[in-house]
Parts: C-alpha cells; sequence; structure tokens
C-alpha cells in the first residue's frame, strides 16, 4: 500500500498493528503479523528511524504510532521533491539527446540490438513510452514476445494509446485468439489481417521503430535494428499505412451477438483463409457445427460452392 512511499508490505503492517492500539509491545506485534519477534525488532528499529514509531514515555518497552497524516507527509513531499528533480533530469537529458540526435550521421541513425533479451527489453520500453499510438507487424511464427508475456501493452491500453496490429492470416488459427482480439478491441486496439507480411515490426509513436536485423529466411538468431528520427524511419511508417489500407478490417463481435453476428464473424473467418477446424475453434464451435452453418449459408445465398459464397456474402453485404 505503502510501496510508493519505501515502505514494503512487511513495514506497512507492523505500522498498521501498532496503529490499532494506543500502545503495542513486539510480540504483540509480532502475533498480529505472523512475523518473529526477532524480525518485528528489526523493524520497528527502521520504522522508529523513519519517525513513524516512537517508544512510550513511562516504559520504553511499549511502541507507539506517530499519527500517519504528520508522520508519513515527510516521506511524501521527498518522494514527490525526487520525482521533480527526476523529471527535470529527464527533461534535460531530453535536450542534450535531442540535440545530438540532430547531429547524427548516416550510421547513428540506427541502433543495432543483440540478443532475445536485450530485444524484449527494447519491446517493453518502448511500449511503455508511448503516449499516442503503437503500430505492428505480426507473422505467424510465434512472436519473440507472446501476447501473454507482453504486459507492457495491456499497461498501455489502459491508459489510452491505441494500438493498430497487422497479423498474417495464419495468427488467426492461434487458440484463444478471437477471445483476445474482443477483448483488447474493447480498450483501443485494432487488428487487421493480410495473407502475409515480409517481416515483423514495431512502431512507437512517431519516433521509434524496431525491426528485425535478419530477414526471415536467413535462420540466424534474434537482434533487431531501432530507428530513431530520420527519412528511414519516415518510410518504415509510410510502408505500414500502406500495409494497413490494404488489410482486412478484422472486428470481433461483442457479447450478445445474434445469430446474423455469428454467421457474420465465421464469413469473415473462411474468406480471411481460416480452415474450417481453425474458424470452428476460433468461434468456439464443433467442427460439424461450422460446416452444418456453412452449408445453411450457401443454401441462403443459392450457390453451390465456397468461392460462390464468398462472392455472394460480398454482394449482399453479409460482410
Amino acid at each position: 500500500m505503502l510501496d510508493a512511499l519505501g515502505l514494503d508490505a512487511v513495514h506497512t503492517e507492523v505500522y498498521r498493528s501498532v496503529l490499532q492500539r494506543p500502545s503495542s509491545s513486539i510480540a504483540a506485534a509480532a502475533a498480529d503479523t505472523g512475523l518473529s519477534p526477532t524480525r518485528v525488532r528489526a523493524i520497528v528499529a527502521e520504522l522508529e528511524g523513519l519517525g513513524l514509531l516512537a517508544r512510550h514515555a513511562s516504559d520504553a518497552e511499549r511502541l507507539v504510532a506517530s499519527p500517519p497524516a504528520m508522520a508519513l507527509r515527510p516521506l511524501l513531499l521527498e518522494r514527490e521533491r525526487g520525482l521533480t528533480r527526476a523529471h527535470e533530469a529527464v527533461v534535460e537529458l531530453s535536450e542534450v539527446y535531442r540535440s545530438a540526435a540532430e547531429q547524427r550521421s548516416a550510421a547513428d541513425v540506427v541502433d543495432v540490438v543483440i540478443g532475445d533479451d536485450a530485444v524484449r527489453q527494447r519491446v517493453a520500453q518502448l511500449q511503455a513510452a508511448s503516449t499516442r499510438e503503437v503500430r505492428v507487424l505480426v507473422l505467424s511464427e510465434v512472436a519473440l514476445v507472446t501476447a501473454e508475456e507482453n504486459v507492457e501493452e495491456e499497461r498501455a491500453l489502459l491508459r489510452g494509446v491505441r494500438y493498430r496490429v497487422i497479423v498474417e492470416s495464419g495468427v488467426l488459427e492461434r487458440p484463444g485468439f478471437l477471445q483476445l482480439a474482443r477483448e483488447s478491441a474493447l480498450v483501443g486496439e485494432e487488428v487487421r489481417v493480410l495473407p502475409s507480411l515480409p517481416t515483423r515490426m514495431f512502431i512507437a509513436d512517431d519516433r521509434m521503430a524496431l525491426l528485425p536485423m535478419h530477414s526471415q529466411e536467413d535462420g540466424r538468431g534474434f537482434g533487431a535494428l531501432l530507428i530513431h528520427p530520420s527519412g528511414l524511419l519516415d518510410l518504415v511508417m509510410a510502408i505500414f499505412e500502406e500495409y494497413w489500407s490494404a488489410a482486412t478490417q478484422f472486428l470481433a463481435p461483442a457479447e450478445g451477438e445474434t445469430r446474423a453476428d455469428a454467421d457474420r464473424e465465421l464469413l469473415k473467418l473462411l474468406l480471411l483463409g481460416l480452415t474450417d477446424a481453425a474458424a470452428a475453434a476460433q468461434l468456439g464451435i464443433s467442427l460439424r457445427t461450422a460446416q452444418r452453418r456453412i452449408a445453411e449459408l450457401m443454401e441462403r445465398a443459392g450457390v453451390t460452392t465456397r468461392i460462390q459464397l464468398g462472392a455472394e456474402a460480398v454482394r449482399r453485404s453479409w460482410v
């Protein structure tokens, strides 16, 4: 609770224990917190040093708590002063960086990031620093950072950062992708689909882009190129926008969908190239149910082939 002030959960619990009584003892605090008396005694000494606890005037073995509003306020003010100093340092260092960036040579436009851990760290840092928009290209192969591991994406979405993501159609066959897309759409992530993409790509705001250092066919280990503001970054962003314009919109229906919504989602998955089995898995229905619904749609459309069904679905605005 008071981590922001430098007090961990254990210190907070000992302080809370003493707060609950007019005066307390090491033994009582140990019983309340489940800690050993030796551990409590050490924590009490630290809390005394911070001015949160004091000894009872008539009994040095008894503890009294200082009023939180009085005792914690100096810690809070010191933290605020520290944050102010840190903010001033960021502004100063950013100005130094900006000045240096203006003098970058062609070789300085790109930083080389070597190793899986370093690349993961850059992905997390770029998302954590994003304030407006993140743009991503996702290949069918398992990414260096999975959706479950990418906690910075969820944090960015929750603070209002927009995500635009283009995925290869093979990504739609990943178990649970449809549900994840539905949940992410509620907080500002839009997904579009293309049959194939040339590479992974990650763009944070209009400030930096991260691309694999090696081509897909190279087969070597992970590494990445971190591209700074430059004509090259402008080109990377323009390429993303071209792919975005050409990609198929992939919108997952909200809960409470109608049968028409479900049919529309099934048709959309089929038009994106998924097999019957993969589409059924994404929709959470059996293969037999999916095939029955496809047969019903073909009958309604008056067609005999899947290709005809796709064309008729587009003509009738079913998708």
